[in-house]
């Protein structure tokens, strides 16, 4: 595993020591900006002459330490300038220098990036401790980032902003020593419109790449009919050098692949066993219910051809080893759909995410207007889900993920007191059921929605959109502001909250996105510290579910399925009951008692126990898993 390097905000790095980098050098010494700077140079001892010519300033500018050095001494420096570059030479055009120039530049920048802090394997062991037996990382391949990765430019290539292929090797290497699994997003229902495959669909109808996307013949004035994107406007782009409209789900920079052409499987079945070889050991298939069309600009989500694409996928890929995970993102699925999904005997997944759940209060769906819910509806949706993957399939459990706002103060309450005490609530219910528990980052320490965001401050390409479509529409911007507030994606892409420091600890650097202002209060750092916190918790109920079979195995059963107030159930497995019971409200409920928990072994709890022979009363957001021997 790296060393992990503390950034030195007095020091300084210049790459290049021709006339502009020792006049940059010499600059920097007068300002007494820095304390110390390294110059770096293909021409180490041109570097080391420029460094010693400048040294000799320092009296007359105040201490600084100068000196020749490689890009290991720079991978601590707060700033790395980069002045390296050709001249342009006698017959030598534009156009050529510019093309050397860039290359120079390709071999400099990946240098610099494979010496950063690689900040996933720098948490490895947070990880381990916490318990977690698979990371799934969020799109890393090459991308322009037009949608947070969801748009891949080169599927075999990482994106500089997540590191180097090198550094996602030493990761996986340092996962399998600590049997955690790997998990990559898959992005194969669509690529970035900056694919090699589409640069070259879009110059040419008689290229082999053009069967590779969805097209339609049409005019610039008449567009096919269709449906509208994910993300806003038509789901048709057009393209003059064609003359045709291609097929685009979500944005216009993500053009939808065409899963009907067996070289484009091919293809993608190619570059899935590629990153097995890699030693990633899951996938999560992204939107993966989606890559059958209608014909009539829309997604076939209920097509029995997607079955039969995922069976070919799985015989030709991650279907010939035991020891992969996946796990399909299919948003409309039936509960019928999901068994046959993630039924072993199918071939097809592990495990499906659907996303009934995420819906039952409107946010992101439709036009994003609040739809008011109950907590029996709640259960309703739970309950389907449970007894109907019960037999036969497998249930993926969460709260939230990349799209959806966090679960605390979507499902729970994220004002003080309650915050870290319904989360707790959240995480025995969710973690009581059958299923795989996935805890989408900052969870694990109780991360909430950002206040006070204006909306030029939004980043998510879904939510821009939105904003202006509603300006257009005449929406006052208060409106605007009080929709993004409550739906928006990028409530759940703020920086991971590591501690009190500049930026959450989450970089030395200026991340994409600006950090939630409540960091110095929720932090990994001052949740490590409290033994009786939101961290410690989710480990116990991870260990615990390493070790309690009832709670992986034992079948589901709701109890009163009509309460306004506490969402109870058990599991049953043999001579073992588990009865899980969870306030929803900040005032106490009570229910009637069915069993005598006084007698049981209380596994999990987040208040101080209160149980009665006769009633089941519970204090505000108060939540048990409780043991019985039956």
């Amino acid at each position: 595993m790296k060393q992990e390097h503390a950034i030195d905000l007095r020091k300084a790095a210049i790459i290049g020591c021709g006339f502009v980098g020792s006049a940059t050098a010499f600059t920097l010494m007068q300002s007494r900006l820095f304390s110390e700077l390294v110059l770096l140079d293909v021409n180490m001892e041109k570097a080391d002459g420029e460094a010693k010519d400048i040294a000799h300033g320092i009296p007359f500018a105040g201490q600084m330490k100068i000196y020749a050095g490689t890009y290991d001494d720079a991978a601590d420096a707060a700033i790395i300038i980069i002045t390296a570059g050709a001249n342009q030479k006698p017959g030598e055009t534009r156009l050529d220098l510019v093309q050397k120039n860039t290359a120079i530049y390709q071999s400099i920048i990946p240098e610099i990036v494979k010496r950063d802090f690689g900040g996933i394997l720098q948490k490895l062991d947070y990880l381990q401790e916490l318990g977690v037996g698979a990371i799934w990382l969020s799109p890393f391949n090459d991308s322009p980032n037009c949608d947070n990765g969801y748009d891949v430019s080169d599927y075999y290539k990482v994106m500089e902003e997540a590191g180097t292929m090198e550094e996602l090797e030493e990761l996986i290497a340092a996962c399998e020593k600590r049997e955690i699994v790997v998990m990559m997003d898959l992005v194969l229902n669509h690529s970035s419109h900056l694919h090699p495959w589409f640069l070259e669909a879009r110059k040419d109808r008689n290229s082999k790449y053009h069967d590779f996307y969805i097209w339609k013949e049409g005019t610039k004035e008449q567009p096919p009919e269709g449906g509208g994107a994910f993300f806003g406007g038509s789901t048709w782009e057009w393209v003059p050098e064609v003359q045709e409209y291609y097929y685009h789900s979500f944005s216009v920079m993500q053009p939808d692949l065409n899963w009907k052409n067996p070289s484009l499987r091919k293809e993608l079945y190619r570059m899935i066993q590629f990153w097995m070889d890699k030693g990633i050991r899951g996938f999560r298939l992204d939107a993966i219910d989606n890559i059958v069309k209608d014909g009539h600009g829309g997604n076939d989500t209920h097509s029995e051809q997607i079955h039969t694409y995922l069976m070919e996928m799985n015989q030709n890929t991650y279907g010939k080893s035991e020891q992969i995970l996946t796990v399909g993102e299919t948003g409309g699925a039936t509960v019928e759909m999901a068994q046959q999904y993630s039924d072993p005997e199918s071939q097809e997944l592990s495990m499906i995410f659907q996303f009934e759940l995420m819906g039952i209060d409107g946010i992101r769906s439709g036009n994003w207007d609040p739809k008011p819910y109950t907590l029996p509806q709640l259960k309703q949706i739970f309950e389907k889900w449970q007894t109907g993957l019960e037999e036969k399939g497998w249930n993926s459990l969460f709260w939230g993920n990349h799209d959806f706002p966090r679960v605390v103060s979507r499902f729970g309450n994220d004002r003080e007191p309650y915050r870290e005490k319904s989360a707790k609530m959240l995480a025995v219910l969710l973690h009581g059921m059958k299923g795989t528990p996935y805890i989408y980052q900052g969870e694990e320490i109780g991360m909430t929605n950002v206040s006070g965001l204006r909306i030029e401050d939004y980043q998510d390409i879904e939510s821009v959109n939105f904003a202006e479509d509603r300006k257009k529409e005449g929406w006052e911007e208060e409106k605007i502001r009080t929709y993004l507030a409550r739906n928006s994606r990028d409530h759940a892409r703020t920086p991971m909250q590591w501690n009190a420091e500049k930026h959450a600890g989450f970089t030395a650097g200026t991340p994409w996105m600006a950090e939630n202002q409540n960091y110095e209060e929720i932090n990994v750092e001052n949740s490590r510290k409290n033994p009786d916190s939101l961290f410690y918790f989710y480990q116990k109920l991870i260990a615990l579910r390493r070790k309690n079979d009832t709670l992986v195995y034992g079948d589901f059963r709701l109890i009163e399925e009509e309460n306004p107030d506490i969402f109870a159930y058990e599991r049953n497995l043999g001579e073992k009951k588990l009865i899980v019971l969870c306030n929803f409200r900040d005032t106490a409920a009570e229910m009637k008692a069915r069993y005598d928990l006084t007698k049981g072994t209380v596994l999990v709890h987040n208040d101080t126990e209160s149980l009665t022979k006769e009633v089941w009363k519970l204090q505000p957001y108060e939540a048990y898993m409780i043991e019985l021997l039956q």
